[in-house]
């Protein structure tokens, strides 16, 4: 029985000792490692650079740079069709191109527009004596003269007086229902006048509208006003 014994406990000793020996957790070890250095890339694989087209030396980079000066010295590319030639005008003669490459102007097909108003009369521009230009009626205003005639206060005039005063000494005449001393403006008209004196005595609004309607009366003849123009 001893002998059962001492046989049996050194097989279960060495069992139990080796479950416990596979129970213990093993031991966490340090380890240490070296820092990964990178190598600077090549160049040579990371060019961006297109690579150049047509390729150096190629027969399309050397025929293409021929071309390339000829049409810079004549103004075109030698390799482009030429332009076609103008369709010949009604009298058969036909416009060809300049010697430079270029085409030359069309002909033209604007028409000078007909004169519809063959009633109007041309108006002529009389040339004025020395010193009475429109600058030396304006400073004929400003001088402080006398333009109305001797009128110190404004007049209700009727046609009737109206057409006493129709003489060059004494010329008046209305204009937009005003009435007006034009007898120191005579020789300053620049139509002359003799186109003044058609309105001396009367009403001529129209043929001021008629003739030079953007001109403004009321300043040019505003020291000349003697008065309104009022029914008989």
């Amino acid at each position: 029985m001893s002998s059962y014994l001492s046989s049996w406990l050194p097989s279960w000793s060495g069992t139990s000792q080796t479950t416990n020996a596979k129970q213990t957790p093993p031991t966490p070890s340090i380890v240490t490692t070296e820092p990964v250095v990178q190598e600077p890339p090549n160049e040579e694989e990371e060019d961006d650079q297109p690579p150049a087209f047509p390729a150096l030396g190629s027969i399309q980079r050397s025929s293409g740079n021929k071309s390339a000066t000829t049409g810079r010295a004549n103004g075109f590319d030698s390799k482009m069709m030429p332009p076609p030639a103008l369709p010949a005008k009604a009298g058969g003669s036909s416009v060809s191109s300049s010697s430079s490459g270029g085409l030359a102007l069309p002909p033209t097909t604007t028409k000078k527009p007909p004169n519809v108003n063959t009633k109007a009369k041309a108006r002529k521009q009389v040339a004025l004596a020395p010193g009475y230009g429109p600058l030396d009626w304006a400073r004929l205003k400003s001088s402080g003269q006398d333009l109305r005639g001797g009128v110190t206060t404004l007049l209700r005039i009727t046609p009737s007086e109206l057409k006493l005063h129709n003489t060059r000494e004494d010329a008046w005449s209305a204009f937009g229902g005003k009435v007006y001393n034009i007898t120191p403006y005579l020789p300053y008209h620049p139509g002359g006048e003799k186109e003044l004196m058609r309105v001396a005595g009367r009403d001529g609004t129209k043929l001021f509208a008629l003739t030079h309607s953007w001109v403004n009366l009321d300043y040019m003849l505003d020291g000349c006003m003697v008065g309104f123009l009022v029914p008989e």
